[in-house]
């Protein structure tokens, strides 16, 4: 279940083909809003559509404004109050108020900056894109914004104007250990909206009859991560107890710009790894980002527990909370 929204990709798509596109995009909230700010939806000009700004409450109407704004080549903000009926049809208790930004391809949002977008998410650079509501000017700017990109977080400047839109790469959690832990762990990171690779030269652990479907590199670790590369949309764990191998993967997660780092292993296991790093020429600081023993300390037992456990460190690490 690939959670990663393809809206300006689609959106492109279909421009270049003649179709005509617009994006919607969710600026803000209010209440129990169906879909948080910066949720996109893209519509064609022959009316086609592919993603959600309210999980159906209000998708007719802005498919009805956004095809008038293709037409027209302009830009829309719509404000919409999405009932308590509306809201318990998909599943909320209550329900809110959204503002949608509607932005044909062309005319308003222009393709090169698009495509500009498009390229750098396939190369998962990380962007924001900020459109000030009053002037109409749009940019894409590269290492701005460093606390929204960090906390995945789109919304308003102070000053009520400015809208960034955060375009973060797919969170992506590298496992080196093809172990019951991570027969656990792989579908739960997934459903959170992960994409997973499991990383293990011991081939009898690293197969698609115990990991059906995944993504499996069966390299030594540090050559697979190397192959991967690491960014701060990564999150490596490592689950094999065996030196040999999580070791390599360690080393060039020290090195990078990862957001988590967690090994597997006891406290005196761990005192083994943090002298053996020393011993590599890494110092304390950077050390200390390992996450040893892995997990935040929920009592777990069973490798169910322990996945359940991982997960929600990893968590508390990526929103700030650790």
């Amino acid at each position: 279940m690939q959670r990663f929204d393809n809206s300006p990709e689609t959106a492109l798509a279909w421009h270049r083909k003649g179709i005509g596109a617009a994006l919607a995009t969710v600026v803000e909230t209010w209440g129990s809003a169906p879909r948080r700010v910066g949720a996109q939806l893209v519509i064609g000009g022959d009316g086609r559509i592919e993603g959600s700004v309210s999980g159906g409450c209000v998708e007719g109407a802005v498919i009805v404004e956004a095809l008038e704004a293709i037409e027209e080549g302009d830009a829309r903000l719509l404000e919409f109050g999405v009932s308590d009926e509306d809201a318990f049809a998909v599943g909320l208790a209550c329900g809110g108020t959204i503002r949608v930004l509607v932005e044909p391809v062309g005319p308003v949002l222009p393709e090169a900056m698009l495509a500009d977008l498009v390229s750098a998410r396939k190369t998962r650079e990380a962007l924001a894109y900020e459109v000030n509501m009053e002037t109409g000017h749009r940019a894409l700017k590269r290492g701005a914004y460093p606390d929204r990109m960090r906390m995945d977080r789109s919304g308003f400047e102070e000053d009520a104007q400015t809208f960034v839109a955060v375009h973060n790469p797919p969170l992506r959690l590298i496992v080196v250990g093809a172990v019951h832990i991570a027969q656990a762990l792989v579908p739960m990171a997934r459903i959170a909206g992960y994409d997973p690779v499991i990383i293990d030269p011991r081939e009898a652990f690293a197969s698609q009859a115990r990991f059906p479907g995944e993504k499996i590199l069966t390299d030594w670790p540090d050559e697979a991560v190397a192959q991967l590369g690491l960014d701060p949309r990564t999150a490596l764990v490592l689950l094999t107890h065996d030196p040999k191998l999580d070791d390599p993967a360690l080393a060039a997660a020290l090195k990078a710009d990862v957001f988590y780092i967690g090994a597997l292993g006891s406290t005196r296991t761990h005192a083994k790894r943090v002298e053996r790093m020393t011993q590599a020429g890494f110092t304390p600081e950077q050390i200390g980002r390992i996450h040893g023993p892995i997990g935040l300390d929920i009592g777990a037992a069973g490798p169910s527990e322990i996945a359940v456990a991982i997960l929600a460190q990893m968590t508390a690490v990526l929103r700030g909370k650790a």
